[in-house]
């Protein structure tokens, strides 16, 4: 009976293993967050020009989100709010 309980024993990784494991779950997880704000960039560019300053302050909220994750660097965030903000006021 005892034999038949017997826990599953964790497994030991070496650590370039568990580094693999950990490199691609994050590698997941920032593809989704980045085609999230493609996604919300897609919307802003092609909102009424009423609701893009709904929309603009949806692309900074996720692109700061990203920030504060690690997804994107502080400069190439600043950047680009920058660079979108100018090309939707134009238009």
């Amino acid at each position: 009976m005892a034999t038949e309980k017997a826990k599953k024993a964790k497994v030991k990784r070496p650590t370039a293993i568990k580094r693999d494991l950990q490199n691609e779950r994050n590698r997941i997880r920032n593809k989704a967050f980045r085609a999230q704000v493609s996604t919300a960039i897609k919307s802003a560019t092609g909102a009424a020009s009423d609701q893009i300053q709904a929309k603009l302050s949806d692309v900074y909220s996720l692109m700061d989100k990203g920030v504060k994750k690690g997804v994107f660097k502080k400069n190439k965030a600043n950047r680009f709010k920058s660079r979108i903000t100018k090309r939707l006021v134009k238009a």
